[in-house]
């Protein structure tokens, strides 16, 4: 046989799958389903490790499955707009267009050159009109629905990018992006009502344990933020009105002896009006509107504050209650208004201490008193209630509830809940993006583009500007238009949309992707979703996964589709590392795909990623591995290179006629197992390292095993069946060579439409066993004995042998210990 010349074989058989469309399949007709999905790219530049682990994960769950039965729908498309796309056009001084385009041909080449199992006559990229001109229409829906809004707000403005970032965007302070400190600017902006789905939201999470990570569920969690309360009136002093909290410790209500605002509260301008402070509390909110919204909710963050002159009266107690503005106050949280109470609640504390606030003892430990004035800390923890008029003596949670109901009684408050969720800003100031489909009308304010004018596309005849702002608000030829109601003349909105709007819906796209009449068959999409496997990075649990989960649910509710959840099971592959960080451009620590497939193939690549480390645990990098993985494959080559001339087409785990010697059943008992491994720890688990672990350890056994056999009487047989195994289990890792020498030991089906093989239980019996023999807890031999042997026979054999009856002479025996099919233990005097 000709030496491994895997640049040739893999041409060959990506060439044969192409010209075969062997990885495409109808959606309409196919039966036993199965849709495996990674996360699409950006195409910004060229594939990196990172994506070829991730694919060749994915792709390995798509050949499995499909060599399990399953119709196996494996997509790809292009995340193709947004700051990534746009920013590396910018730095590399060409059009968006034209670096997005080129780029995706560079990287389907890429992935293509990896042999992945892609339907790619499904392939989307989200740049495309008659792609985002279902996404318009689906903005429209939401905005006829009251599910889209536009308002003047408070946003995350960045800098760097001349965009605003919605709140998931912001990562300690920073854009996402770019990494520019983030600054708050009060813009009119597009919001998308994601909050009006909290409640199933976060409902829903439970019915996706044990198909997600348990960390991805709770970050959902916690980012959706559920509180259950009481919101609550404080009186305004001598004025109309009242300042409204958000409590869910409504039990130190006795407590609170100040209110703190937001900077940005509504209520503070009317609270400042014609004050001696008027000036100085106007530049203080100024101030903190301008820091960084997390550096706020820090907990280490010095307290500061000013009166606004203004007093609120606590419903309970009567007592006059300063009103502060205070910078740890946030208005995206509850009311944006905190009643105080120092006493137990550290921030209040440490606010009233810098201040000189008074403190009031509500909750005690049980049998303790607490003294305002020696007090150190606040006291958080449950307790009694004391200076709580009739509720004294009570315990502070069975006090919430008698509390809530008093308040409600009175009508000085009502049950409420609340959302850590904030809506979805997904306005963009950049030019790489969906249109957002809206016209400005003096005559009629803002006005819809009506469905049959799609999709309003978005003009490629413009000058990118090199700070990144947008050119778009001086394109007239896109900015003037008609409005569709009166006729007058009319101005297109010229913010585009957040790229996380195009990869909210991309996975249901999929399954229609050349479909211009409607964005999905219903009768299609509704069969095969939500995906079976998804796959892709931790990075996304609160970003992509949640939105895609959002939009899955306002579509049903649109009629589009018919599930709840777009996406059964997740798994979130580790990051690849060298030398213990991640691989980055900026870091010069960058491992090159394209460099490793031409030195060791792409069979190599793709089995050492899969090998090296549990897909859901980061893998390091590792010269040594790489070429340890391809050392592996050219064992295999050269097995069935010296086997070429007994080996013949029986199939993996073929039934073997004849009487088998005892070396011939070691060999298929550790075939079978080897598939019983294999399927084991790829049914679900995905544990491909430790299936491939099993591999290794029969081709090993194979090796030892071949030069005895190749005489027997079923050795050829038996030798055939295991060498059949090993290819058949390897070929979702390595599928070009396994097809190669598939195909070359005579097989005229191609292995990609070939079973997985089926263990045979009776097969993995041994026939012999080795026991080892104890002398009073010592090693003393080890004998050969029939799997079946009763523990009289290994008795009996053991006292029999050689060495063990000379360590047994002069002394008597007091008992043997049999631990069946392990050891047997002499005890002796």
């Amino acid at each position: 046989m000709a030496t491994y010349d895997f640049h040739t074989i893999e041409r060959k058989w990506q060439d044969i799958w192409e010209k075969d469309q062997v990885f495409s399949i109808d959606p309409a007709s196919a039966e036993n389903r199965y849709y495996v999905l990674e996360m699409f790219p950006y195409p910004s530049g060229r594939i990196h490790m990172g994506h070829v682990r991730n694919y060749s994960i994915g792709d390995v769950v798509a050949r499995y499955k499909r060599m399990r039965g399953h119709a196996v729908f494996h997509p790809m498309g292009w995340d193709a707009f947004g700051l990534p796309a746009e920013n590396a056009a910018i730095k590399h001084g060409v059009h968006p267009a034209k670096w997005t385009y080129e780029n995706i041909a560079t990287m389907r080449a890429q992935l293509k050159r990896m042999g992945y199992s892609y339907d790619w006559s499904r392939e989307i990229a989200t740049c495309h009109p008659k792609y985002y001109r279902w996404e318009q229409e689906f903005f429209l829906k939401f905005l006829r629905r009251g599910l889209v809004y536009r308002k003047k707000a408070p946003v995350n403005w960045c800098p760097g990018c001349h965009t605003v970032l919605a709140n998931e965007q912001v990562e300690d302070g920073k854009c996402w992006r770019c990494d520019a400190l983030v600054e708050q600017r009060e813009l009119e902006q597009w919001f998308v009502r994601i909050t009006a789905y909290a409640e199933e939201l976060l409902a829903d999470l439970d019915t996706l344990a044990g198909g997600w990570p348990e960390r991805v569920l709770t970050m959902q969690r916690h980012w959706i933020g559920k509180s259950t309360g009481m919101e609550i009136d404080f009186a305004l002093e001598d004025m109309d009105g009242a300042v409204t909290v958000f409590t869910t410790r409504q039990d130190t209500l006795y407590g609170a002896t100040f209110m703190s605002l937001a900077p940005e509260h509504p209520l503070v301008e009317r609270l400042i009006a014609g004050t001696p402070q008027e000036a100085a509390v106007r530049e203080f909110c100024r101030k903190v509107i301008n820091m960084d919204r997390f550096q706020r909710a820090a907990d280490d963050l010095e307290k500061e504050g000013m009166f606004t002159g203004r007093f609120c009266i606590n419903p309970v107690t009567g007592r006059r209650m300063p009103i502060y503005v205070a910078n740890f106050v946030l208005m995206g949280y509850g009311t944006g208004a905190v009643m105080a109470v120092p006493a137990h609640d550290q921030r209040d504390f440490d606010f009233a201490a810098k201040y000189e606030l008074p403190l009031a003892v509500v909750i005690e430990p049980r049998g303790e008193h607490l003294d305002p004035a020696r007090m150190t800390a606040a006291y958080t923890e449950p307790g009694v209630l004391t200076n709580s008029g009739p509720f004294d003596g009570m315990d502070s949670e069975a006090a919430k509830e008698a509390i809530a109901a008093m308040l409600e009684e009175k009508g000085l408050g009502r049950r409420a809940v609340n959302y850590r969720l904030r809506d979805w800003n997904i306005s963009r100031q950049r030019y790489w993006g969906a249109p957002i489909p809206v016209v400005y009308c003096d005559a009629c304010g803002v006005v819809p583009v009506p469905e049959d004018q799609l999709p309003v596309e978005l003009p490629l005849d413009v000058q990118v500007r090199p700070d990144g702002r947008s050119p778009l608000p001086e394109c007239d030829a896109f900015v003037r238009t008609t409005c569709p109601t009166c006729g007058g003349p009319a101005r297109r909105e010229t913010d585009t949309m957040d790229t996380f709007v195009e990869s909210s819906w991309y996975f249901a796209r999929y399954l229609a992707a050349r479909d211009e009449s409607q964005p999905f068959d219903p009768a299609v999409t509704n069969a095969w979703l939500p995906v079976d496997q998804y796959i892709g990075g931790i990075e996304h649990a609160i970003l992509h996964l949640l939105y895609a989960r959002f939009f899955t649910k306002a579509l049903r509710d649109e009629g589009y589709l018919a599930v709840n959840e777009p996406f059964a099971h997740l798994l979130t592959q580790g990051m690849v590392l060298l030398d213990g960080s991640k691989m980055s451009k900026s870091k010069g620590n960058i491992v090159d795909p394209d460099a490793m497939v031409e030195r060791y193939g792409a069979d190599t690549v793709r089995l050492f990623c899969l090998f090296a480390a549990p897909p859901e645990k980061d893998l390091e990098w590792s010269d040594r591995g790489i070429e340890g993985a391809h050392r592996f494959l050219l064992r295999v080559w050269r097995l069935v290179d010296e086997l070429a001339d007994i080996l013949t087409p029986v199939g993996a785990c073929a039934a073997i006629s004849g009487n088998l010697t005892p070396a011939e059943r070691e060999l298929r008992r550790k075939e079978h197992d080897t598939v019983r491994r294999a399927t084991n720890d790829l049914d679900d688990k995905f544990q491909f390292n430790t299936a491939i672990a099993a591999l290794m350890e029969l081709v090993n056994a194979l090796y030892l095993a071949k030069d005895e056999l190749r005489g027997t009487a079923c050795g050829p047989q038996v030798l055939s069946s295991a060498v059949a195994t090993v290819l058949t289990v390897l070929s979702p890792f390595a599928p070009h060579l396994s097809e190669e020498l598939w195909q070359r030991l005579g097989f005229t089906t191609m292995l990609v439409h070939t079973p997985w093989p089926t263990y045979d239980p009776a097969a993995l019996v041994l026939d012999e066993i080795t026991v080892v023999v104890q002398v009073n807890g010592k090693l003393r031999g080890q004998v050969t004995a029939p799997a079946s042997a009763s523990e009289d026979e290994l008795r009996t054999l053991a006292l029999a042998d050689p060495n063990v009856a000379r360590h047994l002479e002069g002394k008597t025996v007091v008992k043997v210990i049999v631990v069946p099919k392990k050891l047997v233990n002499v005890v002796v005097r």
